[in-house]
């Protein structure tokens, strides 16, 4: 069994500010190991013969700081194997201190913890703030910005230099203007204390910056700065269904929606066919709104909310993703399908159905065909050459041709039926979905018939002053125009 650890925090800057107990055990102990040496109070103790290691040399060794401050912990250990030691380390060791964590998660030796004063206290009354109003404190060498609450105050600590303050500057400029206002905080509290009001793209260029420095940001008031963030567009649907909300939302249900669900999903393919970032982005939005519209009217019922839905996707694509989320190993694309469908098999195992069951009746036919026929190629229903597909598409029309010739309408609409879902078959097996390449072709004659539309105008005729083959010949002259 080891000793012990004594983890001692140094303070906010000043020998003035620390505790009468830290104050003797700092000055009554043999030797000291120090995360830094890079701290006032440290100078002053060397007057009264404190003596230590620090592990700033560490620093220099690593390129990330969780390898630096591994390495510290690891020493640390070894030491304390051989006898009792205490660790100082900058503000209070439980604010913004990894090594302290890493020692806290073994088991291996005591540690025990003696206090100290945080930066947090001084720099609340340095940039005059109330922490009850929210604030978050982010380790600036390591932070996600979609963590970051933007109406609470911000403090990023340990923002040693200026490569830290610029990856700092750069992830909030992708949320915040350039001249947003922040504060830059030296040696909080201390006698040298510097407090400077900064605009964000100034973060990186000042000079002052070091292991004391610290960086408030202030909450964002403007709600249109907020519009990028979730909660945003959560509340403004809430709103738009509230009491004092729109008429036309707040009388909106599941079932009168639907229609523009399908709109928007249509007009989103549309827009990624035309590969138009920002129509991709409009679309993408009003697709996300309809979904946010469908949640709120389950929140306003009583049954479900956003949060119900993202909680279920989030487990089914964790579930259904082992060889991400887990150890489980696959050789490519086509066994995570593989994988995909039987994980789905399981967990519906309870639900005895069709195995066409769960295909939506609103689906455009077309889809619905496809769909239909991979369910039951699923189950071995399934020509496994292309040739049998071929052949039914001519036989079916051949069929079709008879019944034209025979003028007997509903003969006919059922063959056309056959030869739709022939083709069908025949997409499928080329891995084409149908529904993408009739809206393709659709695409193309409404460009191709608005340039004969145009061509038209442009002479001052009518259409009917024009023989079919003249419009004909326009039309291949639009296929030529397409290919320049």
């Amino acid at each position: 069994m080891g000793h012990k650890i004594t983890v001692v925090g140094l303070g906010a800057g000043e020998l003035e500010q620390l505790t009468l107990g830290v104050y003797k055990l700092l000055t009554n102990t043999s030797h000291i190991y120090l995360r830094t040496k890079e701290h006032p109070v440290i100078e002053q103790l060397e007057h009264e013969g404190l003596r230590y290691t620090s592990f700033d040399h560490i620093y220099e060794k690593h390129d990330q700081f969780e390898q630096v401050y591994e390495e510290i912990v690891t020493v640390l250990l070894d030491k304390a194997l051989e006898e009792d030691i205490v660790y100082a380390v900058p503000g209070h060791p439980l604010v913004a201190e990894r090594t302290v964590q890493l020692l806290l998660q073994q088991n291996m030796i005591e540690v025990e913890i003696a206090g100290g004063q945080s930066f947090l206290d001084p720099l609340f009354a340095s940039v005059k703030v109330d922490p009850i109003e929210g604030f978050q404190l982010i380790d600036a060498t390591s932070f996600a910005l979609d963590e970051i609450e933007l109406r609470h105050h911000l403090i990023f600590g340990q923002v040693y230099d200026s490569f830290i303050a610029s990856e700092v500057k750069l992830s909030l400029m992708e949320v915040l203007p350039d001249t947003y206002e922040v504060y830059i905080v030296t040696a909080a509290g201390t006698s040298f204390e510097s407090v400077k009001k900064v605009q964000l793209y100034e973060l990186d260029r000042q000079t002052e910056l070091n292991n004391l420095t610290s960086v408030y940001v202030p909450p964002v008031q403007d709600k249109e700065l907020l519009y990028g963030q979730f909660h945003a567009l959560r509340e403004i649907i809430r709103k738009l269904r509230g009491p004092n909300g729109c008429p036309w939302d707040k009388e909106q249900t599941h079932q009168s929606l639907k229609k523009y669900l399908i709109e928007e999903a249509y007009e989103l393919l549309e827009a990624i066919d035309e590969e138009d970032d920002d129509h991709i982005i409009e679309e993408l939005g009003d697709v996300l709104l309809q979904v946010m519209l469908h949640a709120q009217i389950g929140e306003d019922e009583g049954w479900f909310s956003i949060d119900d839905v993202i909680r279920s996707t989030s487990a089914k694509m964790v579930r259904r993703h082992p060889h991400v989320f887990q150890d489980v190993q696959v050789s490519g694309a086509e066994e995570v399908v593989a994988n995909w469908d039987e994980i789905k098999k399981q967990e519906k195992a309870d639900r005895p159905k069709s195995v066409l069951s769960g295909i939506p009746k609103s689906l455009p036919q077309l889809l619905q065909a496809y769909e239909i026929q991979k369910r039951a190629a699923k189950v071995g229903f399934d020509w496994k050459e292309v040739e049998p597909m071929m052949e039914k598409v001519r036989e079916e029309w051949e069929e079709f041709c008879q019944e034209a010739r025979n003028m007997n309408q509903q003969e006919m609409l059922n063959e056309l039926g056959d030869i739709l879902f022939a083709l069908v078959n025949v997409a499928r097996f080329y891995k084409l979905n149908p529904e993408e390449a009739v809206h393709a072709t659709n695409r193309k004659f409404t460009k191709r018939f608005t340039y004969i539309e145009k061509y038209i105008v442009q002479t001052g005729k009518e259409w009917d002053e024009f023989t079919l083959e003249e419009l004909d010949f326009i039309w291949e002259e639009a296929k030529k125009e397409e290919n320049r």
